[in-house]
């Protein structure tokens, strides 16, 4: 199997400028290009005296909401500090050129939607979107009420308006699933693309990590975009070794030119 760990191969460009359905799958090496810091390391100055079962887990939300609450809102309010990368902006470009496009990410960032993707899947949810823990009637972060923090980084969760229950962050959470209907739509994605992208994921966290291979089984070229190597390698039709923000770009425009290109037919 091809391994094209440095170049931008004309097969390449040629698959995927004759793809009729793209798939990207983005992890969490795309949003660290952008600043936003990887579920460990967010684990730094104040929280990094916190376990994971502490932070991130319907266990630890239930035994100590205001510190749950506080570190989600902390990381929400660092993610909306960053912005879209030169990558993000590239698989705009893709969605524009091919007839058919669609992006499932593990990220909890809305990096994809500031680039101006309108249909972003997320797999493990998103910081912005909160939702009742006792109705699951989903909450519109902007609109609520700054919560007092009688403590750094404690805030207790505001409520729910329909209910009265205590908002939970928006995201999934170690044992819980994923949203059956978001892990649907990428299995039934992958099986039917013929160029699949992953892009800046370890592929260790099942079952995300399996998309690949569902493509790969049904006949997709699968093409890699990492900086290191993965468990991916073995799988991908090509693997190209390096950050996003750069490589996604210079495999745009070597497809179609530089420059933003026509709406998809």
């Amino acid at each position: 199997m091809p391994s094209d760990r440095d170049l931008i191969s004309d097969v390449l460009v040629r698959r995927l400028r004759e793809a009729r359905y793209v798939v990207a799958l983005t992890g969490a090496g795309m949003s660290a290009e952008s600043g936003v810091p990887t579920f460990r390391d967010a684990q730094e100055g104040l929280w990094a005296r916190y376990s994971p079962e502490q932070l991130a887990t319907p266990e630890a939300f239930a035994a100590d909401p205001a510190l749950v609450w506080g570190w989600y809102d902390w990381r929400r309010q660092l993610a909306l500090s960053v912005r879209p990368h030169a990558g993000h902006r590239a698989l705009v470009e893709v969605a524009r050129r091919v007839p058919r496009f669609a992006l499932f990410t593990q990220n909890v960032d809305d990096l994809h939607e500031q680039a101006g993707l309108a249909a972003v899947v997320h797999l493990h949810g998103s910081l912005h979107a909160p939702r009742c823990g006792t109705c699951g009637r989903a909450a519109d972060v902007a609109a609520l009420p700054p919560a007092p923090s009688r403590e750094p980084g404690r805030i207790e969760p505001p409520r729910c308006l329909a209910c009265g229950g205590r908002l939970r962050p928006g995201v999934v959470w170690f044992g819980e699933p994923l949203p059956a209907e978001a892990l649907q739509a990428a299995m039934q994605a992958a099986g039917e693309c013929d160029l699949f992208l992953s892009v800046g994921t370890s592929s260790l966290v099942y079952p995300a990590a399996g998309l690949p291979g569902v493509a790969s089984r049904a006949g997709a070229c699968v093409v890699q975009v990492n900086p290191a190597p993965t468990a991916l390698d073995a799988v991908a039709d090509f693997n190209l070794a390096g950050p996003a923000g750069v490589l996604l770009p210079r495999l745009v425009e070597a497809a179609w030119g530089a420059g933003p290109g026509p709406p998809r037919a």
